[in-house]
């Protein structure tokens, strides 16, 4: 009996000592992220990853994919997660990978990504600051433009206004057009098409610089809405039914949801990291705020997130839970060495 009694405790023991090394090899794993190709998943990335470097003690690495890419090696945890996922544009694929437990969403990384028709703001509110007088003050809505159109006057056709369309070859662009159609545009309208997203926001920032007014295609976050203050025209509430029919689309586009997206096993092996990825949270503000520093003053992904550490305390600081002692000094500690 003593034997037996002997046996099954060094059998315990020896289940509980494969656990726990089990549980230390997942310790030393590096966190790998995946980075996709815009900039503001580069920065959140690495703000998350630089909490878990010097917070949590965890080694961190990270591989490029493109969207339905990256999100398919977290599936198959060949990365473990990344903070902008994008699950509205690959809803197929994200609602089985999540339905099976193979990815699991951590929650918003910031509000619904909009996209829309933007002017700046000074064309409606003017701006004492730099001598602006209000150019458009009744202008909130797409439905407004026609009383308007001499106010964006196309240079190369004088007898209509010009709208500054997403580039060729986009989706968007022929959305766009619609639109135009359907908010019956067309005959006070023109549809200017810029050769890229460079040509699209360097005509941005000419016309805000000289304090002129210009109509265009944008989105958020991006650095161009860090630096210029723009207002979005107001449109009809989406309607899947007007959205989907592609000579219409008389309506806005659809909010893009932005998540932190998980390896499910990742989750359960690593319980500190998920609490931590679940309380991230930030604005479009914060995050338009960031990608303008990082233009304006040439700023890696990595320096970018430093910045933002730096200048945002009491943001990382409510995404520490209580119980993650020590976490919020170490990496305190880590930023007053940090030099941008």
């Amino acid at each position: 009996m003593k034997l037996r009694t002997t046996l099954c405790m060094l059998f315990a023991a020896l289940v509980l000592f494969g656990l726990s090394a089990g549980a230390v090899a997942a310790q030393e794993e590096p966190v790998t992220f995946v980075d996709f190709s815009w900039d503001s998943v580069l920065v959140h990335n690495r703000i998350a990853a630089y909490i878990m470097e010097e917070g949590y003690g965890r080694k961190t690495d990270s591989l490029f994919a493109e969207s339905l890419p990256g999100m398919m090696g977290i599936e198959r945890g060949d990365a473990d997660l990344s903070m902008e996922g994008w699950v509205d544009n690959i809803l197929e694929f994200w609602t089985k990978a999540t339905a099976s437990g193979k990815m699991v969403s951590l929650g918003t990384n910031f509000p619904d990504a909009p996209q829309g028709w933007y002017v700046p703001t000074y064309v409606i509110k003017g701006d004492p600051k730099r001598g602006i007088e209000p150019m458009a003050p009744d202008l909130k809505s797409v439905m407004d433009l026609p009383k308007y159109w001499e106010l964006f006057k196309d240079r190369e056709n004088p007898k209509k206004g010009r709208f500054y369309n997403g580039p060729a070859g986009w989706k968007i662009s022929s959305v766009n057009s619609a639109k135009i159609k359907s908010y019956g545009l067309s005959d006070t309208f023109e549809v200017f098409s810029p050769g890229s997203d460079t040509a699209l926001a360097t005509a941005m920032k000419r016309a805000y610089d000289q304090g002129k007014p210009i109509l265009a295609y944008y989105w958020e976050p991006t650095w161009i809405m860090g630096i210029l203050d723009m207002t979005r025209l107001e449109e009809p509430a989406f309607d899947q039914k007007l959205w989907e029919e592609e000579d219409v689309h008389a309506c806005a586009a659809p909010a893009a949801r932005v998540l932190v997206v998980a390896n499910g096993e990742f989750v359960k092996k690593n319980p500190d990291l998920a609490a931590f990825l679940s309380n991230y949270s930030t604005t479009l503000q914060q995050t338009n705020r960031f990608l303008a520093e990082m233009v304006q003053k040439d700023l890696d992904a990595r320096q970018t997130a430093i910045w933002f550490l730096k200048n945002n305390p009491d943001v990382w600081k409510s995404w520490i839970p209580a119980d993650a002692e020590g976490v919020v000094e170490k990496v305190e500690m880590a930023l007053k060495g940090e030099k941008i």
